[in-house]
């Protein structure tokens, strides 16, 4: 696999790292110490358009948060690996649950603790705002930063890639809903 287009065809599993990737890497803690984290709707319709296609979504998380949990719930990602600070292990137990190469995994991170994980994926995908470090392994880099539609951007970028994205939107939201 060479080109670009060759390797978002190939794509039948999408691994999302969180801060940074689907939020904009901001933690807001309140006086109590609560934690908030910020998603975007977007993305989230990304994710579902993707499962929608039948590609499944999946988190791999160095940190542990209940909002991720939440979010994940809510998206019906059931694959959520939260936690791993050194993410290669947990990367392989995705691959293996899913029944899939890593040639045929887009992955999505935005900072050093994802570079194992670049460095292996099909499809290795940063937002735009993403560290220095990570940005010469991008197969693909989003036009938006992290947090703020980059997933949503690389969801349909693989999606249209495979012919897939027009008659999402016509059978989910133009002749029918999207469950």
């Amino acid at each position: 696999m060479t080109d670009l287009f060759t390797r978002a065809t190939s794509v039948r599993l999408v691994v999302l790292d969180v801060d940074g990737v689907l939020t904009d890497g901001s933690i807001w803690t309140g006086e109590n110490g609560e934690l908030v984290k910020r998603f975007h709707t977007r993305d989230g319709l990304g994710i579902k358009m993707l499962q929608a296609a039948g590609i499944p979504v999946a988190i791999l998380t160095g940190r542990i948060s209940a909002q991720t949990a939440a979010r994940a719930k809510e998206l019906g990602i059931t694959c959520v690996k939260q936690g791993k600070r050194f993410k290669t292990n947990a990367w392989e137990e995705i691959l293996a649950e899913h029944g899939v190469s890593a040639e045929q995994t887009a992955y999505m991170g935005d900072d050093v603790p994802d570079i194992p994980i670049l460095q292996r994926a099909g499809l290795a995908a940063v937002p735009a705002d993403a560290s220095e470090d990570v940005m010469p392994l991008a197969h693909w880099v989003s036009p938006k930063i992290g947090g703020n539609g980059a997933v949503r951007s690389l969801a349909e970028f693989i999606l249209r890639s495979q012919g897939k994205w027009d008659n999402l939107i016509q059978k989910n939201y133009v002749e029918g809903d999207l469950s």
